[in-house]
Parts: structure tokens; sequence; C-alpha cells
């Protein structure tokens, strides 16, 4: 196969700028100036006139403020092979950061603690989220693997949410800021329109709220009985990673907010390992 083929652009570059930059709302002009090249030439790279380098090209996406992935993308679409890894998490290259990733989920412990990735999927979770998870379900297991669709399915974690409402609108904040920033993202897309076509979910939420920020602090409640668990969550990123993988992975830890939760995720802790050893003492007996 003719090398050069393998690596033709899957879309033009200029197709991808023009994407880009009217999602950030900059004229040919503020991004030629931004990116330190003439508007005269980034006229060109848009309309196919001129070929940019792998330079120029660099620059655009610093002004663009594009994520790795699609900085990879702009590449492939000049005809170029993709500046940054895209490695599995476990893979030997990034042992340190997996390491890094279990203190992390281990120190949280007995609370909740969950390893998501741009579309909120879970890859990994604590004891104590799978705990928390199990006890508001009435001890079965949550049906996806993905946090917007166990907030919002109906036979998932969303009957258990006492403050649904506010953490669901929250969630479409976010996935319409992400889809708005991010143009080329098909995936976050078709998550916020499944999100969006739940039962219940407000026709007026498809409309992206520009009035308001998302809260700096979000509590959610999750209820069973008469029983409710309240926490709030902190992001740990990943500072200035060279791969895509890593850039795209953010760890979220959740801390009670009042004794009551925290009392009682002890209680689970202590509850499972109580029947570990029992289940140890039977086996050696």
């Amino acid at each position: 196969m003719d090398r050069r083929a393998a690596r033709r652009p899957t879309a033009p570059v200029g197709n991808l700028l023009r994407e880009w930059r009217a999602a950030r709302r900059l004229s040919q002009l503020d991004l030629a100036i931004s990116a330190g090249i003439s508007a005269r030439h980034l006229s060109c790279v848009e309309t196919g006139r001129a070929q940019p380098g792998r330079d120029t090209l660099a620059r655009i996406a610093d002004a663009l403020e594009m994520p790795l992935r699609e900085r990879n993308a702009l590449l492939l679409a000049a005809g170029y092979a993709p500046g940054y890894p895209e490695s599995p998490l476990g893979a030997p290259e990034l042992a340190g950061m997996q390491r890094a990733i279990e203190f992390i989920l281990a120190q949280q412990e007995p609370y909740p603690a969950f390893v998501i990735n741009r579309h909120w999927g879970v890859l990994s979770a604590n004891g104590g989220a799978e705990r928390v998870n199990r006890f508001v379900l009435g001890g079965r297991s949550s049906a996806h693997r993905n946090i917007v669709r166990q907030f919002f399915d109906p036979a998932d974690l969303r009957p258990a949410l006492a403050n649904w409402e506010e953490v669901a609108r929250e969630i479409i904040h976010h996935l319409h800021d992400h889809v708005a920033s991010t143009p080329t993202d098909r995936a976050a897309r078709a998550l916020l329109e499944e999100a969006l076509g739940y039962p219940g979910v407000p026709a007026h939420w498809r409309v992206r709220d520009l009035s308001t920020a998302p809260s700096p602090l979000l509590t959610t409640v999750l209820r069973r009985d008469d029983i409710e668990l309240r926490f709030f969550s902190t992001i740990t990123t990943f500072a200035v990673p060279r791969d895509v993988t890593l850039a795209e992975l953010h760890v979220e830890c959740c801390f009670p907010v009042d004794d009551a939760t925290a009392t009682h995720c002890r209680r689970l802790a202590s509850a499972v390992d109580g029947e570990t050893a029992g289940v140890g003492e039977t086996a050696g007996a």
C-alpha cells in the first residue's frame, strides 16, 4: 500500500479549522494574530490553496486551545502523522500514572472515587463507590458504566438521587459546554442527545443555558428509605499530559458532607470486611 495513500486526510484541514474557529467565535484575523501567522496564509489554508506545515498547525492548535485528540485529528487531516500517542491505561509507559491512580482510589476509602474518561465512562472505581451504589440500589449493581446513563436512566441510580433535577441540570450544562467547545466530538453530542431523550427531562434543557455558570460546589444526595448519603466531589487531572489517554482522564473523589454520611460509609466498609473475614475463617476451619 502507498504510504501517502494510507496517510491521506480523512477530512480537509480547512474544514476542521473553520469548524473550530466558529466554535471559538474567532475571525480569521483574530486567529491569525493569536497563532502568529498572516491572515492571508490562514485564508489560503482554509480554502485549500496552501498546505500548512506541522509548526503552523501546532501554533493554530495552541491558539484554538485544542485537546490532544483533536490536535492529532488536525495533523491527520493535513496529511501528517499524529503528534501524541494514545496508550492504554495499563500500558508499561503509563505504569507510574496507573500506580498514582490506584493510590488515590485506595486513599479515598471508605468514600467513593472513580476514574472517568471524557465521555463520563467509569474506567475503574474503588470499593467505596461500589458499596454505596449497591446500598442505594438495594444490593444490585448499576446497569451502566457511565455516569450520565446512571443518573438519567430511571432503571438505574436516578430514583435514588434525592436532588436529581439539580444534579441532572448540572450534567446537561457540562455536556452542552463540552459539545460547544469541542465541535468535532460526535460521541459527546450523541451522549447529550441520549441524556435529553430520557423520560422526564425538561424540554428547555435542549437549549444551552449561557446565563448561569456551573455550580462551584454541587452536593449529590443519595437516598434509600430514611437514610441519606450526601457527598461533594473534587476532580483530579494530570498536569501537562503528553498522552491522549491521560489528557482525557480525571479522578473524581467524593467526600461526605456530614457526619452521618461518613459514619454510614464506614459501616458499609466494616460490614464487607466482616463478611470477608467470616469467609476466610470458614475456609480455614
